[in-house]
């Protein structure tokens, strides 16, 4: 039995079980099959606002669903990037902003963990709540962009803003980091 303070962890399991089957779906070359892995990348991007707004209401966060929850985040778009530069969705061009997002990503990722090991926070602003969901908005997006090729424009906006959300909030984690270790 699933006790309701267990539901925002098996949410945040959930994304990340979806991602290789969302990348199978979409990497397949049958666009039915690609709506379908849309479809599923939706519920997982949905289960990422869920998964902490339960937890918070509820009162149950706790400690490995903080530590999986950006995890499960950075799993997701990280392997709809690869797999979007793998297929041609990407541009030549859309590739800068999918290399800032993956390169900040990953430094992020770093610096959370060395600042762990010293029993120091940092904290998940506002804007970096927002920069994940423009990120996902914008993959969202270009998941259908070959199926309604005049969304082009917008997506590759929103991408290029998620990108640039996503360079400030790396910044600002890195001057976070800076501030704490003086």
């Amino acid at each position: 039995m699933i006790k309701k303070s267990d539901i925002p962890n098996y949410l945040t399991y959930s994304r990340i079980v979806a991602i290789p089957l969302i990348i199978v779906l979409a990497l397949w070359g049958n666009e039915n099959l690609r709506w379908l892995a849309l479809v599923l990348f939706a519920l997982a991007a949905i289960t990422d606002f869920f998964d902490g707004y339960l937890a918070r209401k509820w009162g149950t966060t706790s400690p490995i669903g903080q530590m999986l929850d950006p995890i499960a985040d950075k799993l997701l778009v990280g392997a709809l990037l690869i797999a979007f530069a793998y297929d041609g969705t990407f541009s030549s061009i859309d590739l800068i902003p999918a290399i800032a997002i993956m390169m900040r990503e990953i430094f992020i990722s770093g610096l959370r963990e060395f600042m762990g090991n010293k029993k120091i926070v940092l904290k998940v602003s506002m804007l970096a709540k927002y920069k994940t969901t423009v990120q996902l908005v914008a993959l969202g997006l270009l998941f259908a962009e070959p199926m309604i090729p005049a969304i082009t424009l917008l997506s590759d906006i929103l991408l290029w803003l998620a990108a640039i959300l996503t360079l400030i909030t790396g910044w600002q984690y890195w001057q976070g980091a800076q501030e704490k270790m003086e």
